[in-house]
């Protein structure tokens, strides 16, 4: 049964720091192409960052450049989603998504909650 849990959302204040987990079961970890999406309020899923299945290889959405660093622990099968300097536009719950590298299967948990606000 494959399964993605995601932790670590909360609220922070403006300027804090997160780190989100997400903990994979279930499938081959390291043939996935791991990445977090967040979706806001009444707005669409929008992917934040992508990393590789062998962590060679990173991408992140313009907003959070320079703020964000995306990693995966291959041997813990966990991604990773460190967030520093967060902003109020940063509210969203967050997802982790697992899309294969070989064939079109792709996998979702269930979000993380994040809230920046004083």
């Amino acid at each position: 049964q494959v399964q993605l849990v995601e932790s670590g959302g909360g609220l922070v204040q403006p300027g804090g720091s997160l780190r989100l987990s997400c903990v994979a079961s279930g499938f081959t970890f390291s043939s996935y192409a791991m990445s977090w999406y967040r979706q806001a309020p009444g707005k669409g899923r929008d992917l934040v960052a992508t990393i590789t299945g062998a962590g060679g290889s990173t991408n992140y959405a313009d907003s959070v450049k320079g703020r964000f660093t995306i990693s995966r622990d291959n041997a813990k099968n966990t991604v990773y989603l460190q967030m520093n300097s967060l902003e109020p536009e940063d509210t969203a719950v967050y997802y982790c998504n697992a899309r294969s590298m070989l064939y079109p299967t792709s996998y979702w948990g269930q979000g993380t909650q994040v809230t920046v606000s004083s």
